[in-house]
């Protein structure tokens, strides 16, 4: 994992000037990717946790000056472009898991648990994430201070993502042209949830609806699929 992991890191790009570069940024980044997963919660553990795994950290990279202080990974981390950092990620989740073709894509917002900071009156954090149903991983995740900037974070999500085949599936707040036009640009389909806080179209297909099943759904114009299976016992037609 580690090693597939370290080839994107690669990647990335290096904010600092060539002499300034006593540790390379491949090797901060795994640092402070390791460190984390662990559990640490800022700065000085990360080089803690540097410090004591140092020989397990050099089976993947060389760390030939050791583990940098924890004023130097931060300021290595502060200087980082967020979006270069993002997209390596998302690179190396879609290279272990190619989507299959009309693969569901599931695109949904949480609150993260305890991301309040009231002390330094900071508002919770909001993901907006796009999860493969197939591949059960998550593709990529974009972050928002507050659910109502779903619309505006969902294509950016999308952008950075290659859906050509998906099914991408998003609820309500996502029921917008604009996103339903640039799925589409993405060579994907798309399954969107309509509520009302589309008034006018989901009035339109609730009328549809029940007039067709006024009529015993006859005369109306649809496609549908049907699938017989048959095992222990049972013979289901869905």
């Amino acid at each position: 994992m580690c090693s597939d992991l370290v080839s994107h890191l690669s990647k990335v790009e290096d904010p600092r000037w060539d002499k300034n570069k006593l540790y390379p940024l491949d090797e901060i980044l795994l640092l402070c990717i390791c460190a984390i997963i662990s559990g640490a919660e800022g700065w000085k553990d990360i080089a803690e946790f540097g410090r004591n795994k140092l020989n397990w950290l050099r089976k993947f990279l060389k760390f030939r000056n050791g583990i940098p202080s924890e004023d130097c990974i931060a300021w290595v981390m502060a200087k980082l472009s967020p979006k270069a950092f993002q997209k390596c990620f998302v690179d190396r989740a879609q290279s272990i898991a190619e989507l299959t073709d009309g693969e569901v894509v599931n695109i949904d917002g949480k609150t993260l648990r305890r991301s309040y900071d009231r002390r330094n009156n900071r508002s919770a954090i909001h993901m907006v994430s796009a999860w493969a149903s197939t591949n059960l991983i998550s593709l990529g995740q974009v972050a928002t201070e507050e659910k109502s900037n779903e619309i505006t974070a969902i294509p950016k999500l999308l952008e950075m993502l290659d859906i050509k085949g998906a099914i991408v599936s998003i609820d309500a707040m996502g029921c917008q042209k604009a996103i339903a036009r640039q799925i589409v640009s993405q060579d994907a389909d798309y399954i969107l949830a309509l509520k009302e806080n589309q008034p006018e179209l989901h009035t339109s297909v609730k009328d549809y609806f029940e007039t067709a099943k006024t009529a015993n759904f006859r005369s109306v114009p649809a496609t549908y699929h049907e699938q017989t299976d048959v095992g222990h016992g049972r013979r289901a037609t869905e």
